[in-house]
């Protein structure tokens, strides 16, 4: 059985092991139809716009700043004011980078400024392996449950929920530099050149947080397995 497990928390980590030999996308990525549309909405001051804008990017905004925070109450307050910057400053977004990007670097912006102002405080630094994942009280649940497929055999999908524990330990012992590099690239899936944009460092910097990041995870789950 442990073979087993410690099988299932490596593959886990194969989308960390894999080479980044595909084409890089261009940090002004050409913008689809849709967002196009309701860039132009917004930029007229269109409520609904906006709250569609809100709808579409709640989720990665609030798993960002969750997993900068590592609690659930300081991430739904920097959701918050993440949109609310979102909402003052839209007149000056350019279209140097993608709407997502754009929005992710305000996000982790205010996750960092969240935690210095706790920090001034003296507040503990305290994590659940079960803190919620969405803004919406019906998806407060566990990381782990968002792995489930429907598709899968119960067995499969307890061994599912044990790799998403695993994973999920794992990345709040990363130095928090690695952990955000890491999880915009191989879980929000944004190129070099976006997270660089999104963190204000070199493509350099970025990669090497990236490459940095991943081997520390692969060591810190492959020693939890053999505990």
């Amino acid at each position: 059985m442990l073979a087993e497990k410690e099988a299932l928390l490596v593959a886990g980590l194969e989308e960390f092991r894999r080479e980044d030999v595909a084409e890089e996308v261009s940090l002004r990525a050409s913008t689809c139809p849709y967002e196009a549309s309701l860039i132009a909405r917004l930029k007229a001051g269109e409520m609904a716009a906006f709250d569609e804008l809100v709808e579409e990017f709640q989720g990665i905004v609030y798993a960002l700043s969750l997993r900068v925070l590592n609690d659930a109450e300081d991430a739904r307050d920097a959701t918050q004011e993440t949109f609310l910057k979102v909402y003052r400053h839209f007149a000056h977004f350019r279209g140097e980078a993608s709407l997502k990007t754009w929005i992710c670097r305000i996000a982790i912006n205010q996750a960092r400024s969240t935690e210095r102002w706790w920090r001034r405080r003296h507040k503990n630094d305290t994590a659940s392996l079960d803190a919620p994942l969405g803004l919406n009280r019906e998806d407060e649940r566990p990381a782990e449950d968002f792995l489930a497929s429907p598709d899968v055999t119960p067995e499969a999908e307890t061994l599912l929920r044990e790799r998403g524990r695993q994973l999920e330990a794992a990345l709040r012992q990363l130095k928090k530099d690695f952990r955000i590099a890491v999880i915009l690239r191989d879980i929000d899936g944004l190129s070099y050149e976006e997270i660089a944009y999104v963190t204000d460092v070199s493509v350099g910097t970025v990669k090497s947080r990236i490459a940095r990041g991943r081997e520390m995870l692969r060591e810190i789950v492959q020693a939890g397995v053999r505990s």
